[in-house]
């Protein structure tokens, strides 16, 4: 038995044009979800995969609608052949019901962790040389040396430490992490 699954991104996106296709590809039962790629928990999807037994064979319309993450389809193909159930993406021309379908989908799976791979290497160098050119990564320091100053100004002045990081556009926390109460002291002998 084929089954089908399709699935849009949001509820306001139609489900029309996969199930025709998913239809004409003879599939007897197909679920669907209108929620992202990126959502683990998709009701359809787990309908769908708990309907699954083996022999039957399931059916996408694309491969992106199954799932976003490489290792993610790779693992649920691989659980899928486990059980006795390949699987046809319609528009990507993968089969695994077939040797060469099997073979291009462990290729490209193949080529995508190769790929993940390499990014995985070039970040660290990638940020190594921003750091020799001065940029340095993460957000922007809320707390610039003006804020600092005019800060432990404000506190000498009397004013309470909410008050002054109110009063800074900052969180009292961040005002006691660049100006502890040791450092605010000893700025102020009394």
């Amino acid at each position: 038995m084929q089954i089908g699954y399709a699935r849009v991104s949001t509820p306001e996106q139609s489900l029309d044009l996969q199930r025709d296709a998913l239809s004409q590809a003879g599939c007897e039962r197909i679920f669907s979800d209108p929620a992202s790629g990126a959502k683990t928990q998709r009701p359809g999807l787990a309908a769908t995969l708990s309907h699954l037994r083996a022999g039957d064979v399931l059916v996408i319309w694309k491969l992106d609608r199954l799932g976003r993450s490489v290792k993610g389809l790779v693992d649920l193909v691989g659980d899928l052949a486990g059980r006795g159930v390949p699987f046809k993406s319609l528009t990507d021309g993968i089969d695994t019901t077939t040797p060469a379908g099997r073979f291009f989908f462990h290729v490209m799976a193949s080529l995508a962790q190769m790929e993940r791979e390499r990014i995985v290497e070039r970040t660290p160098a990638g940020l190594a040389a921003a750091r020799q050119r001065g940029r340095v990564g993460g957000r922007r320091r809320r707390m610039t040396p003006s804020k600092v100053e005019s800060a432990r100004a404000l506190l000498a002045g009397g004013m309470p430490p909410r008050e002054v990081a109110h009063h800074l556009g900052v969180s009292a926390p961040t005002l006691y992490r660049w100006l502890p109460a040791g450092a605010r002291d000893a700025g102020n002998p009394t």
